[in-house]
C-alpha cells in the first residue's frame, strides 16, 4: 500500500509531511478531529491500541490547536 501511495504522490507532484500510506492515517485522523470526533473514536477507527499513538497522527492540525489553545497568563 505505501508503495502505491508513495506512486501517486510522485506523480501528483505533492510533498507530503509524512511518507508513503501514513499520510492517509494522518489526513482521517485529522480530519475526524476537525469534525468534533473524541480521540478515543479515532483510535477505534484506526485500530490503535492506546490513545498516545491516536494523537500522535491527529497532532498535525494546527489551526485547531490554534483554537483551543488558552493565552499565557501574564506575569504578576
Amino acid at each position: 500500500m505505501s508503495s502505491v501511495v508513495k506512486r501517486i504522490m510522485k506523480r501528483a507532484d505533492i510533498v507530503p509531511p509524512v511518507k508513503g500510506a501514513h499520510v492517509l492515517r494522518h489526513t482521517a485522523a485529522t480530519e475526524m478531529l476537525r469534525q468534533g470526533v473524541p480521540l478515543d473514536k479515532i483510535g477505534l477507527v484506526l485500530r490503535h491500541r492506546g490513545v498516545d499513538t491516536t494523537a500522535y497522527y491527529a497532532k498535525a492540525d494546527v489551526a485547531l490547536l490554534k483554537q483551543v489553545a488558552q493565552p499565557w497568563p501574564e506575569a504578576l
